[in-house]
C-alpha cells in the first residue's frame, strides 16, 4: 500500500492543514497520507478542509495524545 505519514506533531493550528496541504499537493490521487497531530483540533479541521478540497477520509483515531487521520487523496 502506498501511504504518505505527515508529521504535525506539536503544531497548533493552522500549521497541520498547511503542512498536509503542502505534501499533498505533491501526491497522486488515490495516495493514502495519514496525518498524525497532537493538536485535537486536527480531528475537526482536516475533515472540513479535505471536503472543501475533494480528498476523503478513511478513517481517524486517537492514541494517548496523538491524533491519527488517515485519508485518500481525491482527483
Amino acid at each position: 500500500m502506498n501511504r504518505t505519514i505527515v508529521d504535525a506533531r506539536g503544531l497548533l493550528c493552522p500549521l497541520p492543514v498547511i503542512r498536509l496541504q503542502d505534501v499533498v499537493k505533491t501526491l497522486p490521487p488515490a495516495t493514502e497520507v495519514e496525518l498524525i497531530g497532537t493538536d485535537p483540533g486536527v480531528m475537526q479541521d482536516i475533515p472540513a478542509w479535505c471536503r472543501i478540497n475533494g480528498h476523503f477520509i478513511v478513517e481517524s483515531w486517537n492514541e494517548g495524545n496523538e491524533y491519527h487521520i488517515r485519508l485518500k487523496v481525491g482527483q
